[in-house]
């Protein structure tokens, strides 16, 4: 049964950071021009540009070293020494503007102050406001908009 739960945690993860990176391409495209910076900074409802730009921080707390799975201007899975944070500027694009741009942060195992094992303590903070903390055992994630 464990081996079941196993394969389905790196399935998961397989199938979030694959899917999250989708996109990439289009970033190294020619589309990259003045023309479309220019688009992509607009605020207008109109088109495929991007909305307005936020600052987000994704940090988890803690001591000792952790893992870590996040999706933020970019995916990734790291191995970190806690407490850890993460901030990038990053803004909805195209039809994320009407259903948010989603940032998740899942930290991996630590041991917690009454020496049992459980997940570190996340937050997401988005233009200086904490918006998510985790509640025990759980990871963070909001919609950007």
């Amino acid at each position: 049964m464990r081996k079941i739960h196993i394969g389905a945690s790196l399935a998961m993860a397989a199938v979030l950071l694959t899917g999250c990176g989708a996109e990439e391409p289009a970033k190294d495209s020619k589309a990259r021009g003045p023309a479309a910076e220019a688009t992509g900074k607009s605020e207008g409802s109109g088109g495929n540009g991007e909305g307005a730009p936020h600052e987000v921080t994704i940090e988890v707390k803690g001591t000792g070293a952790s893992t870590v799975m996040y999706t933020l201007d970019d995916s990734d899975f790291e191995q970190i020494t806690l407490p850890w944070k993460k901030t990038a500027t990053i803004a909805a694009r195209g039809a994320e503007r009407e259903v948010g741009r989603l940032v998740i942060l899942t930290p991996g195992h630590v041991t917690l102050p009454d020496g049992k094992l459980g997940a570190a303590q996340c937050s997401i903070t988005v233009d200086g406001k904490k918006v998510v903390e985790s509640k025990e055992g759980k990871g963070c994630s909001y919609k950007l908009k």
